[in-house]
């Protein structure tokens, strides 16, 4: 009977233990910002994923910061941001409104696919390197390497500010590219001189 008792303290004190360690573990866990969502510039390492629009990029090798404001009336400023393959951005993005923005790169099928999960599970939970989560009034930087060429996207997920226009365009181009269309968006020089 003795050994029974034992028995029961033992297991109860375990039982007891482990709960203590779960609630312990959990309060490790980062903070959400909204929704279930998780800034990605609060985690100290992010994942390097290539994906079709680049890879998460390091900080100190940012060529160049980019501010972008979100606005209330569901629309970015800049409403189009040029980079050049290879290169890597710190993106400054400002909550300029009264409402939680988002600032999501991805290609047009990525984002319109994720906005209308997002329209069916408003909590879901996601926390990715390429996605920054501004409460008004705030500011969040998000570093990405443009490592592909294409036009791809950025847009606020957030569900209705998608459906409502909240998009942006991002495009990349190659180095030579960049220069060619930026030579030919130039007047050409006169070539008629004065009689």
């Amino acid at each position: 009977m003795k050994r029974i008792h034992s028995l029961s303290r033992i297991t109860a004190r375990t039982g007891a233990a482990a709960l203590a360690a779960l609630l312990l573990a959990g309060s490790q866990v980062p903070a959400l910002a909204h929704g279930g969502h998780t800034d990605a510039a609060a985690t100290a390492a992010p994942v390097k994923e290539q994906k079709p629009w680049g890879i998460a990029g390091d900080a100190r090798r940012a060529t160049r910061t980019v501010d972008v404001d979100t606005l209330d009336s569901m629309r970015f400023s800049p409403e189009r941001i040029d980079a050049r393959r290879g290169e890597t951005l710190r993106i400054r993005v400002h909550n300029r409104g009264q409402v939680m923005h988002e600032f999501v790169i991805g290609t047009k099928a990525s984002n319109a696919e994720h906005a209308e999960m997002m329209l069916k599970h408003p909590g879901m939970e996601h926390d990715e390197p390429y996605m920054a989560h501004v409460p008004p009034g705030e500011s969040r930087d998000l570093v990405w390497q443009f490592n592909r060429d294409g036009e791809f996207e950025y847009a606020c997920l957030i569900a209705g500010h998608y459906q409502a226009g909240m998009v942006g365009t991002l495009r990349v181009q190659g180095a030579s590219a960049a220069k060619a269309a930026a030579s030919a968006a130039k007047p050409p020089a006169s070539s008629h001189k004065g009689h």
